[in-house]
This record gives structure tokens, sequence and C-alpha cells, in this order.
């Protein structure tokens, strides 16, 4: 059974009134479980729509399986979602920019919600990149924003969407409701053992980082503006409890940061946790599990955070990693004392449930007809014909100097800045044109979770493939001593490695995301990454056209608009340097280079690498993992001095260990 009771029905009621509680007597008990997904980014079916294969290890299909054991195990539950929904798979991108679905229909993603019984959800900084007129459509809102025009209220989840830290810029008034009071109803247990029916008001309020200012600038300026989460819960958590909510929930599409509080800082859940009045919090945006006792992510190890109970400064706390992974399960303990209901919080238990994978892997069997037909629309629409490869693309060993499938993006992304300037902006033609992207799957969300476009023919899935994000393409201006700075922060992506070390030294940072390792890939500029250096020391040997490369020396560079608008906290790159904020996006871009080549070829189009490693020799091994059995993959690429070490790296996710000779 796919729901509780009522399959299409929303099963809450939204009140304004406190809740009475005929015939509960105080020291009643009661567990209400929080449920979570989070950052599920489009994945509804266990399926790669890039490799054109299911993939057991994520998908809404699974965590439905999760929710019904949950249910199962703990009825009094309310089921809730983080954000960062409507972006991410080509399903998504199929039902936003392909075929844009009709006021009437319904977002595949939200259909499965509304079928599983969703009481609430949040917003993520992925559900702005589509636009606020897409994004007004298919949440059923009507928002009062410039550019946006509203007539009819199209289809959209059946239950409340909360976010309260974007504003309209016309109204001033919150772009969605701040928060809402979900009525639940329940079977408590009283003090005689017996049960006793009650109603619980479940608080809910919503926030995302206030950076979507920055990285989605060309949809939000002007239109929308934020505020710090902080302030924000000051403002309306006294006036959820006064409304009549006896438990508040905070889900707050971020990390956790402890360093001194902004109202602009992109992961405030830990500020968060120190507002008065807020009894668990649901958080998300970092792709990472909590609670996790196994876990070396430094937000994890900050002071007030317990990874073992999953606590906050004492709030209840739980991440629930990405793409339908894991399901967070938040088990409020609580009392009522004749009056309010309150949280044990030394009776709650905090949990991260993970997927069953491989033989065990249950998909819940409701979920893929309810979205059939649009899953079959979406892998039709990827397998359209746009040219041919004869080098396999991969990312498998981008970290260590492998192109393959970075080269291409480059490429297409500097051929369009420069015809662009040449037409549009001429004061800028006689600037050199270079473009730095990066590896988008490195190998973070799983031994799958990387680029891979065979030899032979190329789709449009494989252009997907090699350019997962909905990004605008933009042209930056700067110079010599910049782009310096830009290489330096790239290659944070490294440990400090110590040469005189005789045991095994990890050589890529996990912590440091494989898509901040920007790269050129120019026959005109080469240089080293002294990874024996620390970070911001690493650069050498910075060379422009044979020459060493002069601070004044002015480029026009390729990007996206998230990174040149501030994404990753490149030094310099804050909008202030942009100088083409392209109407096309960068898939777009990639897509019509693709076609407009016909045929690629190893040496035209994936060996121009720029950079090497400094050489050095060391004591002991420097390993680093990626899937197994690919190094012929890196011998292909021309890199002599990588060896699997270990098909299993023991890590148990099944990664391969493998070595690279630095002073090669």
């Amino acid at each position: 059974m796919l729901l509780r009771h009522c399959p299409l029905i929303l099963t809450v009621l939204i009140a304004g009134c406190a809740a009475v509680q005929p015939g509960v007597p105080a020291g009643t008990q009661a567990t209400l479980a929080l449920l979570e997904t989070t950052d599920l980014h489009g994945n509804v079916v266990s399926y790669d729509y890039y490799k054109l294969a299911p993939d057991a290890s994520l998908g809404l299909e699974r965590t439905a399986a999760l929710i019904a054991q949950a249910r199962a195990e703990y009825p009094n539950n309310v089921l809730l979602d983080n954000g960062d929904t409507i972006q991410g798979t080509a399903l998504s991108d199929y039902q936003a920019v392909v075929k844009r679905l009709g006021c009437g229909e319904t977002l595949a993603i939200y259909k499965v919600f509304n079928a599983l019984g969703y009481d609430g959800a949040g917003v993520g900084n992925h559900d702005f990149n589509y636009g606020l007129d897409y994004l007004n459509q298919v949440s059923g809102s009507q928002f009062d924003v410039a550019g946006v025009e509203n007539g009819q209220r199209c289809a959209g989840p059946n239950f409340p969407q909360v976010l309260a830290n974007v504003y309209s810029a016309k109204t001033k008034e919150p772009l969605f409701r701040p928060y809402a009071i979900i009525d639940k109803r329940i079977v408590a247990t009283g003090p005689d053992g017996k049960p006793v029916p009650a109603t619980i008001r479940v608080g809910i309020i919503g926030f995302t980082p206030p950076t979507i200012l920055t990285w989605d600038k060309r949809h939000l300026e002007g239109k929308v503006y934020t505020e710090g989460v902080r302030e924000t819960a000051e403002r309306y958590v006294p006036k959820l409890r006064a409304e009549g909510a006896d438990i508040v929930v905070a889900i707050s599409h971020a990390g956790l940061d402890a360093s001194a509080y902004s109202p602009t800082m992109e992961n405030g859940s830990w500020h968060l946790s120190r507002v008065p009045g807020i009894d668990a919090l649901l958080i998300g945006h970092s792709h990472q599990v909590f609670p996790n006792p196994a876990s070396k992510v430094p937000q994890f190890d900050l002071p007030g955070v317990d990874k073992v109970k999953g606590t906050v400064n004492g709030v209840p706390t739980v991440m629930a990693d990405l793409w339908g992974k894991h399901l967070g399960v938040v088990a409020l303990a609580l009392r009522w004392d004749g009056k309010a209901w309150t949280v044990d919080r030394e009776r709650t238990k905090v949990e991260a449930r993970p997927i069953r994978t491989g033989k065990e892997s249950v998909a819940h069997p409701a979920v893929a007809p309810l979205v059939a037909l649009e899953h079959a629309a979406t892998i039709d629409y990827v397998k359209t014909p746009i040219g041919s490869t004869d080098f396999r693309m991969s990312t498998y060993f981008a970290d260590v100097g492998d192109v393959s499938a970075i080269q291409v993006v480059n490429q297409a992304q500097a051929a369009y800045l420069a015809e662009y300037v040449k037409t549009n902006l001429p004061q800028y033609a006689q600037l050199p044109v270079l473009s730095l992207s990066s590896p988008f799957k490195s190998g973070s969300a799983g031994v799958t979770d990387y680029t891979d476009v065979q030899a032979g023919p190329i789709a449009l899935n494989n252009a997907a493939d090699l350019y997962l994000y909905p990004n605008a393409l933009y042209g930056v201006k700067i110079d010599g001593a910049g782009l310096a700075a830009w290489l330096e922060k790239a290659a944070g992506r490294f440990n400090t490695i110590d040469p005189r070390r005789t045991a095994p030294q990890e050589l890529v940072n996990a912590q440091f995301a494989g898509f901040n390792f920007d790269m050129p890939t120019s026959p005109d500029l080469r240089y080293e990454i002294d990874v024996t250096q620390p970070p911001g020391q690493r650069i050498r040997n910075l060379r422009w056209r044979g020459g060493p490369l002069a601070p004044g020396q002015e480029f026009l560079v390729a990007t996206n608009n998230y990174r040149a608008s501030g994404g990753g906290g490149f030094p310099g790159l804050d909008g202030s340097r942009t100088v083409v904020a392209a109407p096309d996006n960068n898939r777009d871009v990639l897509i019509a280079y693709l076609r407009k080549q016909g045929a690629l070829t190893r040496a035209a189009n994936g060996a121009a690498r720029s950079w090497r490693f400094t050489p050095v020799s060391t004591q002991g091994p420097v390993v680093f993992h990626s899937a197994p059995g690919k190094e012929a993959l890196a011998r292909a690429a021309g890199l002599d001095n990588v060896r699997e070490l270990r098909t299993d790296d023991g890590g148990g996710k099944g990664y391969a260990l493998y070595g690279i000779d630095l002073g090669r």
C-alpha cells in the first residue's frame, strides 16, 4: 500500500486556532516521527538517464519503501521534504525546458509526493534554477513578483511549501508562505497505558541559503531579496507559538557552519539551532548523512554538534543525504503535561536510514507507474543523436589529469564566448579567450557518480552527462593575477603531501567539491600544482604562450553564472567582473558545438592538458579512490604514473584504491 489510507488525498488540515485536547490526561506520552527527504534533485525513479540504465542506489521509489516501513514502525508521523526537489535529472530538464508541462499538469515528482501523502516541504536553492515563472507554476503559487504572470493557479503539490527568508521586492512580503501549522491526529498512550486520541499541532518553517541571489542572479535580481536565517527565525518562531503550534520544526536547506554569523552565510543551520523555540531541525544542501558517527566531515565535528546522537546545540537534527539514498527519521518523544506538549530530548531518537542496495534493493511498486509516461518521454528525448567520438570521455581520473570529459566543454564555451564578443562587444575582441570547467561528477555521490561517455555515437543524454547543471554561460574579464588566484583556489582540491612520510597519504581532499576543481585545457596555458605546499601556494611555473604569465595580462574567461557570481568563493569572482551574461545555457552551448563538430577525436578534443603535478619523490604511497577496473582509461589518457592497488579500498562503498607516482 503506497499511502496511509487515502492515496491521492491530503490527510492533514492547516488550521489557525489552538488545538483542543479533550480527554487527554496529564502524563500522556507519544512518539511523533518526523520523516525527511532532501536533495532529491528530480530522482523519482531509480534510473540514470545519462547512462540509460537502471540505478538501484538512488531514487524516490526506493525511499518510498523506507517511508512505508517507518510509518509501520511509527504510526504517528509527519512526512516532509527539504528542497532541491525539482532540478537535477534529464526528467527535470525535460519537463522544465524541452517540453514544459502545462498549467493543469502536475510535475512528476510532485505527483509522487501527493500520492505518498507528504505533509509539507521546504524550498532549496536549486528549486530556483529554472526561474521564478516556472517555480510559480509548478508549485501552484501566486507570486506577486515582477515578470511573473499570474492568472489561473496552476497544479502543484497538495501540501504547504514553506519558505520564510525570501521576499518579493515588489510587495516586501514572503515569496511563499513563511510557515504553516499542520494538525496531526495521533494515538498517544495515557498514564494508565491505554490508547488516547490526541492532536499535535506541528509548526513548520522553511529556510533556503540567502546566496541564491548570487547563484541565480539572472533569475532573481531585482525581483526578490533574502534575509538571514537567524533573524528570520527570531521573527516567525514566536508567531508560530502564538498561533498554537505545539512543536516547531525548522526545514533548513543548509548545512552547518559555526563561524561568525552573517545574514548572507550559505550554511546557517548551526546558528538556526540556537534560536529559542525550535524543537527539531531538518537540514540538507550539503549532501551528507547526519547523524553518522563515522563521518569525518568537518561540519559534523563543530562545537555543540553530536554526530552520534544527531543533535546540534541540543536540538534533534537530521540530514538525509541526497537523491533518495536515505530517509531521515527524528522520533520525537512527547509528553502532555495538561497544558502543552513538550519534547523529551533524552528519549528522542535520530537516524538516517539508508535504502537497501544490491540484491536486497527494494523499490515501492506504486511509484514508477505514476510517472511512466514522463519517464518514457525523457528516455526518448535523451537518445537524440548529435555527434560521435572516437575516444571515451570520463571523469574517473579527472583529479589526476584526465581531461577527456573536460576539454570539449571548454572548447564549446570558449568558442561561444569568442563569437559572442566579436558580434556584440567588439571592445573586448582583441583579448585572448580561455574557458575553465570542472569535473561535475567525481564520485562524491557513489561509485557510479562519474561522467562516462563511451566511444561511438553521442546523444543528448551524453551532453547532459558532460555538463550536469542548467547553468547559464557567463564571461568574466580578469588579469593574470586573477587567473593565478582562480587556479590557486581550484588547487584546494588536494591535500598537502609530505614527501618524507612513509605511510599512505590521500591525494584528494574529499571536502573540496569536485565541481570546484576548475581547469583550463588550452595549449597556450601551462602550469604545475605543487601538492607539497599548503593551499594558496601551489601554482608553479604559470606560463602563457611559452613565457611567464604577466600579472597584468588580460583575459576573457568562459565559465557559468554560479562561478562568475561568487559560487564556490573564488577570489575576485563576485559578479563585478562579469562582462557577458549569455542568453544560452552552458549545456545548450555544448550541444550546439557537438552538432557543429560532428566527430570528436582524442587528439583534437580530449588531450590538451594545461596542468601537471610538480614532480616530487615521496617515501610512501600517495593514493586516491575511483571506480574499480578503470586503469586502462588512465593509460589511454596518458597517465602512466597511475596504478590500481586494490579493486576494493575496504571502505564498503565499492571504490578501488589507486596510487599515483608524483615523481613521474
